[in-house]
């Protein structure tokens, strides 16, 4: 290895230290993050291929946000930075969740932060709208993105899949912008199916039951196949565990659960640490570690699937075009995110300021968003004095 890429591999891991220590927010947060550090103040990659990078990590299972750190360590440092940058930015929220866990499993309960993150979100979220405001340039580059835009909000708020509107945004602007190479017009449209996806999982609440009913080798398997086909949100996640680890195997509690997925919520970095969480209450610090292992696996296997042909298929006029229409239904996608956190994170006046403050300091000047998050806490953690 030459000392350039000793050098860029040293920066990969350095960069998403950083970002998974200070990520907090969920995956449109740390998006944003990723967008401000890597696009606009190192300069390792221009927007549109951030965006292509985005968008590619939008269309497999796993968590995107972590997807995405990968796809940009390859980018920067090759196959070595592929692991490195997804180690890196699991790592810090895998050992706050585990010492989150054993504090819980020692005190019965969690410990109490809740002020802090009050402080933190407004932030986060001008950091959030920011980042949508500079990616929006290159997303929305002609009348069809922006339609492609506009229709995935409007579907995604009647309650449409995520991943339906991804595919059906790219189909639709691949189509229309190379209409003229197959001869037909916007109404050779109408082929394309068009039906809303159907409901999440729901489960009900179970009773009880003895805890490490579930051996470490079954415990593996299960976080495996939840990485493999996991798509959406954190409520999606919630879904499987509870149909997996409180019915199936009823290895947890419904209160442990949710339990779990608040620590991995209100914790930096990725919300699949909440299979930390899970492991280590299954079988201590060896559960943890496997469980992470599990749950964060395919993903690295999907992004080194597919990292090495992103750029093929932007030079096709056809794949290109489906780049595009998916680039701008995933900025679609992280605008009803943003709409929905703000709506969590603003809650006073307080707040608001706090978020506005934040909002002219990330447009008006060059600080570091790093700051933003100390100081937002900073604050969230003073006011517990006032109140």
């Amino acid at each position: 290895m030459s000392n350039e890429q000793k050098k860029r591999l040293a920066e990969v891991a350095a960069v998403f230290l950083k970002l998974g220590t200070i990520g907090f927010g969920g995956p449109a947060a740390h998006i944003a993050l990723m967008q401000e550090e890597i696009v606009k103040r190192r300069k390792w990659i221009e927007r549109e291929k951030f965006l292509d990078l985005l968008g590619a990590a939008n269309l497999i299972p796993g968590p995107n946000s972590t997807e995405l750190a990968i796809h940009l360590g390859y980018q920067r440092a090759g196959w070595p930075g592929l692991i490195v940058a997804g180690v890196c930015f699991i790592l810090p929220a895998m050992l706050i969740v585990l010492l989150f866990a054993m504090a819980y499993v020692a005190f019965g309960k969690l410990p109490e932060v809740a002020r802090i993150l009050d402080g933190i979100k407004p932030v986060i979220m001008a950091v959030v709208l920011n980042a949508l405001w500079s990616l929006s340039k290159s997303a929305l580059k002609n009348m069809e993105t922006r339609i492609a835009a506009i229709g995935t909000i409007g579907l995604l708020l009647l309650g449409w899949n995520e991943l339906l509107l991804l595919l059906l945004a790219g189909i639709l602007v691949m189509v229309v912008t190379n209409r003229k190479r197959v001869g037909t017009g916007v109404s050779g449209l109408a082929f394309l199916p068009f039906s809303p996806a159907s409901a999440l999982l729901t489960a009900n609440p179970s009773q009880p039951a003895a805890i490490g009913a579930i051996s470490l080798s079954k415990l593996f398997l299960v976080f495996l196949k939840i990485g493999s086909i996991l798509y959406g949100s954190g409520y999606v996640l919630l879904a499987f565990l509870q149909s997996d680890f409180v019915e199936r195997y009823q290895a947890l509690t419904s209160q442990q659960l949710l339990d779990a997925v608040a620590i991995g919520q209100f914790t930096p970095g990725p919300l699949f640490t909440t299979a930390t969480f899970v492991g280590y209450l299954l079988h201590g610090t060896p559960g943890a570690v496997l469980a992470t292992i599990a749950i964060f696996l395919p993903a690295f296997v999907f992004v080194a699937l597919t990292s090495p042909w992103i750029p093929k298929l932007r030079r096709s006029p056809w794949m290109g075009g489906f780049l595009d229409g998916v680039n701008a239904a995933s900025l679609a996608l992280m605008a009803v995110v943003s709409w929905q956190l703000g709506q969590s994170a603003i809650t006073d006046w307080g707040t608001a300021a706090l978020a506005i403050v934040s909002l002219i300091l990330t447009f008006r000047t060059k600080i570091n968003s790093v700051w933003l998050v100390i100081a937002g806490g900073l604050f969230g953690y003073l006011s517990t004095f006032f109140t």
